[in-house]
């Protein structure tokens, strides 16, 4: 055991539940009984072509990573990524080996993390390495910043703030920025908050009021990790930009019953699984602790953004899928749902970590469980007496009802031989406690509303159209509907 991997902080994602650490212990000891520095900060042009590396029969299937879409409504631009990623900069990632007793890296986990960035073509990833590694982590490695991968730096003041990634054939870059996972979880920090190692590892470790403001005077969008730890009051006082609506490793926590099986199923051979890209449809339910508490803090008339937390770490599920890839690779995480960002870029398309983060402030967001499919034409917005508010805006009723208008997505590619999924569009409004249900459709709506409140919509969907990929469980599964699509919500003041 490495010097990186001896201490196991209380933050760690092995650590923060019995019942995932012991789901780990039981599907190894299963498994292994049964049987593995340029400063160009411009990005490519918004036409640039993108290599289809993935080309194969026409049609979306699990696996199969679609083109950025990346034009959005109304001029802005819809770029689609990863919140909450963890690197070889996080003790707990790679399977608890992220460095060598030597300190080298463990190159075989940063390569995993570099093919899954161009893969899985996100446009952008926040990484969220925690503290005990991060903070020992100069800029610009904290970025992943690879000169001879053709990566280039943005930077500002004469400092690196950001990487643009490079991919091998003809993929576009990604865009990394630098966070960290620790008391909070600060992205897109744009150098750290002290010279000074011990006073960095101190402010970020720490949940106060005072290590916000100071993450957040070096460029960082503030979040808070793991909505299920934090209480509506905490999330509604501190000097906070937003918080997760989703998390991958607490929704484990709450279902480690479904895993196991699936996972007793896996390491006795069974081949009724469904495809390794779908592994995790049985598994992902939504969270009660997450839904109510984002309700109760938006009840209260504060403004915060909510993002899909992947919480990537590579060392949760090494088990081989029939795909022969592990189950928790980055590409898989990666690509299982997204965030995805409307940017307002400038006047030729090209666009830094500034608007990125511009738009994740402002809480124009909305994320996409895209393992069941590539949502197109998503959009939400509010006519004001004619004038339009985005996403994450405020509207006012002092001129009349205010007018909430949801476009219906449809799925990218969807082979018409298929049975088609059922989609129904639902609009909400904050309470305490959680969400009442304002108006369900199967189609667009346009809604005039005169009563104040934070009001978000959501997509359901029932996957008819994954049946053949579903295994043994193929028609329960096929028939239960499930949350697709979150958006951030709009603002209705008196």
């Amino acid at each position: 055991m490495s010097r990186a991997s001896r201490h196991v902080p209380r933050h760690s994602a092995l650590a923060r539940s019995a019942s995932l650490g012991w789901l780990v212990a039981v599907a190894a000891a299963w498994i292994a009984a049964s049987g593995g520095c340029s400063k160009g900060a411009e990005p490519p042009p918004a036409d640039a072509p993108d290599a289809d590396a993935d080309a194969g029969p026409a049609g979306w299937a699990p696996g199969k990573i679609l083109a950025p879409i990346a034009e959005g409504p109304r001029g802005l631009r819809n770029l689609r990524g990863n919140i909450h990623a963890h690197s070889v900069h996080s003790h707990d990632a790679c399977d608890g080996q992220p460095r060598d007793d030597a300190g080298a890296l463990n190159t075989v986990c940063l390569d995993d993390f570099r093919k899954a960035l161009c893969t899985s073509r996100h446009d952008f990833v926040m990484l969220t390495d925690h503290p005990t590694l991060f903070a020992d982590t100069e800029f610009p490695e904290a970025l992943l910043y690879r000169a001879e991968r053709g990566d280039r730096l943005i930077t500002r003041g004469g400092a690196p703030v950001a990487n643009w990634a490079g991919c091998e054939g003809g993929r576009r870059p990604v865009l990394l920025l630098a966070g960290t996972e620790g008391g909070t979880m600060p992205v897109g920090l744009e150098g750290h908050v002290s010279p000074d190692r011990a006073e960095r590892g101190r402010v970020y470790g720490d949940k106060t009021a005072e290590a916000v403001l100071a993450q957040k005077a070096k460029g960082a969008v503030s979040l808070l990790q793991h909505t299920e730890n934090w209480t509506a009051d905490q999330l509604a006082t501190l000097p906070i930009d937003g918080f997760e609506m989703y998390n991958v490793h607490a929704n484990l926590m709450r279902n480690p019953d479904i895993a196991i099986e699936m996972i007793f199923r896996l390491g006795g051979g069974r081949d009724d699984l469904p495809h390794p890209d779908l592994f995790i449809l049985p598994i992902v339910r939504e969270d009660p602790r997450y839904l109510d508490t984002w309700g109760s803090v938006l009840a209260r008339g504060v403004r915060r953004v909510t993002v899909m937390g992947s919480d990537c770490h590579r060392n949760t599920f090494p088990a081989l899928l029939s795909d022969g890839e592990r189950i928790d690779s980055y590409r898989r995480m990666m690509g299982w749902f997204s965030n995805h960002l409307l940017i307002r870029p400038a006047a030729d398309g090209s666009y830094t970590d500034v608007e990125l983060k511009e738009a994740l402030r402002s809480g124009r967001l909305w994320g996409a469980y895209e393992y069941l499919g590539y949502p197109v034409g998503f959009d939400f917005h509010a006519l004001e007496a004619g004038t339009i508010r985005e996403m994450g805006d405020e509207a006012t009723l002092a001129k009349g009802a205010v007018e909430l208008v949801a476009t219906m997505p449809s799925l990218a590619e969807l082979d018409p031989t298929v049975p088609a999924p059922r989609l129904t569009l639902r609009l909400l409004r904050a309470r305490e406690g959680g969400w009442d249900t304002v108006k369900d459709a199967t189609e667009s709506m346009r809604v005039k509303v005169d009563a104040p409140g934070a009001y978000r919509v959501e997509v359901r969907l029932v996957p008819r159209h994954l049946q053949r990929y579903l295994g043994r469980d193929a028609e329960k599964l096929a028939n239960e509907e499930r949350v697709w699509i979150y958006s951030n919500p709009l603002y209705v003041r008196p």
